[in-house]
């Protein structure tokens, strides 16, 4: 199957930076559209941004000009660049990435998790 890991979350300043990563393993042949999603308590999962393989990208209205998401094909690995955040950006921050597998059949994968606190 395929494993998603996480990382780069943390406590940040209102106005502040960081940068998220998520890297992709296991029986991948290739990688379809890579995204980011969050959520935060109390409110649905909404995605953030995403990128698909020809590097189009589409971001939400609340993070358009703040937030750059970018990936590595040969690293399997899609970022998050995030710069003047704000505190309704605290969530808990997911990758998701459509697989196709080498055994021959596609899928979506969810990574664990990453939280971002902005707050001073």
């Amino acid at each position: 199957q395929v494993q998603l890991v996480e990382s780069g979350g943390g406590l940040v300043q209102p106005g502040g930076s960081l940068r998220l990563s998520c890297v992709a393993s296991g029986s991948i042949f290739s990688i379809g559209n890579m995204a980011w999603y969050r959520q935060a308590p109390g409110k649905e999962r909404e995605q953030v941004a995403v990128i698909t393989s020809g590097d189009s990208t589409n971001y939400a209205d609340s993070v358009k000009g703040r937030f750059t998401i970018s990936r590595d094909n040969a690293k399997n690995t899609v970022y998050l660049q995030m710069n003047s955040l704000k505190p309704e950006d605290t969530s808990v921050y997911y990758c998701n990435v459509d697989v196709l597998l080498r055994q021959g059949y596609s899928g979506r994968f969810w990574g664990q998790g990453t939280q971002v606190t902005v707050s001073s």
